[in-house]
């Protein structure tokens, strides 16, 4: 089982390598089941690490750093589960758990903004919006233009990029944006993003 460590945020190689100790599927069928029902659950656990990381990163966040440190080892301790225990795991309520801590970080490091959580701006002439400092979690931007639009310091967790325009935008300061997003997003050489990400091979120059 394999996939780039963005793609699937290392979940894929965890499971292979440390979980299951080097087997690989194809060459050992009796384990596939197995690997097949932990995938999605690290995957849901790493893309927690993922968030978890980035909030520690945050300016303004220092005051959470504790319970955020707290929140990260208690996910990486579940994520050296064994097999069967991975498998029983429901990530749904453990997400619930911790989405509260990262939704407060989130708030008191962007202050006061526009909330637009799981708003439909699918298809939406966006260019030129002042989205600064909003909250975008959930929000559905499906092919919306977003040229020009002002996203500093949005808080993008989950918004839907697909096919979104967002060549020029200024995404360097984005809370939460994963390189998924990105690969999802249609942008040039003039977008800006975090330092942290790699800019998509197939953007347009």
């Amino acid at each position: 089982m394999g996939c780039t460590v963005y793609d699937c945020f290392g979940a894929g190689q965890r499971v292979s390598q440390e979980v299951f100790q080097g087997k690989d599927w194809r060459n050992s069928p009796d384990v596939a089941e197995a690997m097949f029902a932990v995938f999605p659950v690290m995957r849901d656990l790493h893309e927690l690490l993922y968030y978890l990381t980035e909030a520690l990163k945050l300016p303004g966040a220092a005051s959470y750093q504790a319970q955020l440190e707290e929140a990260r080892d208690a996910t990486e301790t579940l994520a050296e589960s064994g097999p069967d225990a991975l498998r029983e795991l429901d990530t749904t309520a453990y997400q619930q758990r911790i989405g509260p801590l990262l939704a407060e970080v989130s708030a008191a490091v962007r202050g006061k903004g526009r909330d637009l959580r799981r708003a439909d701006l699918i298809g939406k002439d966006l260019t030129g919006a002042r989205f600064g400092r909003a909250n975008l979690r959930g929000a559905y931007l499906l092919g919306a233009d977003l040229r020009g639009a002002d996203l500093r310091l949005a808080d993008l967790t989950g918004a839907d990029l697909r096919g979104a325009d967002v060549r020029g935008t200024d995404l360097a300061t984005c809370l939460f944006l994963t390189q998924p997003q990105l690969q999802a997003a249609k942008g040039d050489s003039s977008t800006l993003i975090p330092g942290s990400l790699d800019r998509p091979g197939h953007w347009m120059a």
